[in-house]
């Protein structure tokens, strides 16, 4: 009886064990990367290399990302605040809504898929081949020298594509705004300058700077804990990319009401 006891709860502890572990390796991992980065324990090449991995490479497919949304979104809005006689509104509101929300989510979404799923394959691939073993072998801390480095390029890279993303997003709102929808530029662009803030920007980009740590840090703890051969690397391939965008998504909400509370147009 009492070993029947015993089972029971082992299985009833499995799920709140196996829920802590999830939540809890990627939190330890990302406490130790942005430790090396406080304490300058960082290798600096690497970090160079994936500055540019990441944020140079990304640069073609964000940016497009952003002006297609931009483009769709101001269609959509010019066409109902033209029926409602709210013409001078289509620019801030088009702006708003792409600082605060468009450009970070969409970049951030767009840099998981791309990179995300490259850092989990690279250190995957590195771990069952045993090359991480190699770098404890010779005294080197793999965090300091896989995990840190891509964090502060996400980190850093990240809100960086999303400024960029703001004015591209912004660009391509005004374009349909002007050849489509009849609105004047001076219009439009009067009306971003009215209503969208420098507030709303930063706080944004604070936003982008969240996704690419989550990005970053979920590409690495899956690589790192990658087994089972190559068959394995594809599984934490997949895995990383699903958990950063299901991160990324559960995240925006939280993030979007403690940087927006009360938010309104005003």
């Amino acid at each position: 009886m009492n070993e029947k006891k015993i089972l029971f709860l082992e299985e009833v502890g499995k799920g709140p064990l196996n829920l802590l572990e999830a939540f809890g390796e990627p939190i330890l991992l990302a406490a130790k990367a942005f430790g090396s980065i406080l304490r300058g324990k960082i290798h600096r090449g690497n970090a160079l290399s994936q500055l540019s991995l990441i944020g140079v490479d990304s640069f073609p497919i964000a940016l497009l990302t952003a002006l297609s949304v931009g483009m769709v979104f101001t269609m959509q809005v010019a066409s109902e605040f033209i029926r409602f006689g709210a013409t001078s509104a289509i620019g801030g509101v088009a702006a708003i809504a792409i600082a605060r929300e468009l450009a970070p989510l969409l970049t951030g979404v767009v840099v998981a898929g791309r990179v995300g799923a490259a850092i989990a394959a690279e250190l995957g691939s590195m771990k069952v081949t045993e090359q991480i073993d190699a770098l404890k072998v010779m005294a080197t801390d793999p965090v300091d020298f896989l995990v840190a480095p891509r964090v502060l390029a996400c980190v850093t890279m990240l809100p960086l594509l999303t400024l960029l993303a703001n004015i591209i997003g912004i660009f391509g709102g005004g374009m349909v705004a002007v050849a489509l929808k009849g609105v004047s530029p001076q219009l439009f662009f009067d009306s971003v300058q009215q209503l969208l803030t420098a507030g709303d920007v930063f706080r944004g980009l604070i936003k982008a700077a969240c996704f690419g740590a989550i990005i970053a840090v979920v590409g690495c703890q899956k690589g790192l804990a990658t087994s089972n051969g190559a068959q394995g690397v594809g599984r934490s391939t997949t895995d990383a990319v699903v958990i950063s965008l299901i991160t990324i998504f559960v995240s925006n909400y939280f993030l979007s009401s403690l940087l927006y509370p009360g938010s309104s147009l005003k």
